[in-house]
């Protein structure tokens, strides 16, 4: 089956970047929508943002619209999230994620069970 490994995760200063990395294998990826979701302790997964098959259409959640890019290397079987301007509420665990079966605007809407396939998460800290 398909299996996504995230990277790039660490501790960082208020105002500094990340980029993260999601390495996938399988066949199932290169076709499919891919996100990112982030959970911090206590709260519910929520949706960061999303890129299509094709890397042409993107969706990004309110909190990560103008600080964060979502993109893909399909040669590379990799997606990141170029993260910038990063608050202390972005610390969280963060996963990446494919779906054959939406859209990228739809990808938010999607409860985490409806997704097939799920990356470990990297931690990602923000100190103030």
């Amino acid at each position: 089956q398909v299996q996504l490994v995230e990277s790039g995760g660490g501790l960082v200063q208020a105002g500094g970047s990340l980029r993260l990395s999601c390495a996938a294998s399988g066949r199932t990826p290169s076709s499919s929508v891919m996100a990112w979701f982030r959970q911090a302790p206590g709260k519910e997964r929520e949706f960061v943002a999303a890129v299509s098959v094709n890397g042409a259409n993107t969706d990004y959640a309110d909190s990560a619209k103008g600080r964060f890019t979502i993109s893909r290397d399909i040669a590379k079987n990799t997606v990141y999230l170029q993260m910038n301007s990063l608050k202390p509420g972005d610390t969280a665990v963060y996963y990446c994620a494919a779906s054959p079966y939406t859209s990228t605007t739809r990808m938010r809407f999607i409860t985490e069970s409806g997704i097939p396939y799920w990356g470990q998460g990297t931690q990602v800290t923000v100190s103030s």
